[in-house]
């Protein structure tokens, strides 16, 4: 037994320095609060899943209790059933700043039923966002819960659903790409009426007559370095999300990756040559 305790001792150690920036799949309450309109606001299941609500008087929102400064989060998410048009369902990470503001964006646009649910992510970094890139989801994601998480390093930043990447922005600060890695960010979520642009650009509008309308949400997962917290947790490069294999895609990621790109990208800024007759430099960094 004398031999096995050092061995121990350091599983401790090391247990003990991930708690102070990593979580599991946790209650609401443990990690956020609500942001407006509390009452459409509905814990279930002893707080493990809650209940967004959408009517004519208000939306809602939640948001974490404290920012952080790289790492991952992720939600599962069951979005609106049937006719859905005209709202959106977002889950995104903000700087909560004004004119410098970073910000990572889902955003699931409602559709009228039997029509596909796009997700729609965006970037803003140092206060400049207009990237959005849109993807037709290959499945229901209102039949049942879908992981939706956001990867946020030193290297790049990927958008996940059900672990497939369907975006990648990486770190081009030396070509002088904007990248956010100085500002901490919060988590949010939001369920909203926005009739005037979601759905077929504004030509499909709310129908009242279906609300309330309900997004459901569970597992709960935060790992990251939270801000206030050690000085030195987001300059770490011991931290997981900072690890080599993490660094790029892998050869499955990159090959799904490509996969939704050809069949279910339905929208991409950088090859909008209205908005961008010279596409940004981003695109082609």
């Amino acid at each position: 037994m004398m031999a096995e305790t050092p061995f121990l001792c350091v599983v401790t150690l090391c247990t003990l320095m991930l708690i102070k920036i990593s979580a599991r799949p946790t209650t609401f309450a443990e990690d956020f609060k609500a942001a407006w309109s509390e009452s459409h606001i509905r814990q279930v299941d002893g707080g493990k899943a809650i209940q967004l609500v959408l009517d004519q008087s208000t939306g809602c929102g939640f948001s974490s209790k404290r920012k952080y400064l790289f790492g991952k989060v992720s939600m599962k998410i069951k979005l609106i059933p049937g006719d859905s048009a005209g709202t959106v369902t977002a889950f995104y990470m903000n700087s909560d700043t004004d004119t410098v503001r970073d910000e990572l964006d889902f955003e699931f646009l409602g559709n009228r039923s039997g029509q596909p649910y796009s997700v729609q992510t965006n970037i803003f970094a140092h206060g400049k966002g207009d990237r959005e890139q849109r993807v037709n989801l290959w499945f229901d994601p209102s039949l049942d819960f879908h992981t939706y998480s956001i990867l946020w390093s030193h290297k790049h930043i990927v958008f996940y659903v059900d672990d497939v990447p369907i975006r990648e922005y990486k770190n081009n600060q030396a070509k002088n790409v904007a990248y956010p890695t100085s500002q901490p960010m919060g988590v949010y979520s939001t369920l909203w009426e926005a009739d005037d642009w979601a759905t077929r650009g504004g030509l499909e509008k709310i129908d009242w007559s279906k609300a309330p309308f309900y997004a459901y949400y569970k597992d709960f997962d935060i790992e990251g370095c939270p801000v206030p917290g050690p000085a030195n947790c987001p300059s770490n490069p011991h931290n997981w999300w900072e690890g080599y294999a993490f660094q790029s895609l892998n050869a499955v990621e990159a090959r799904r990756y490509r996969w939704v790109r050809v069949n279910h990208m339905v929208y991409d800024y950088c090859t909008d040559k209205s908005r961008y007759p010279v596409p940004p430099i981003e695109c082609h960094a």
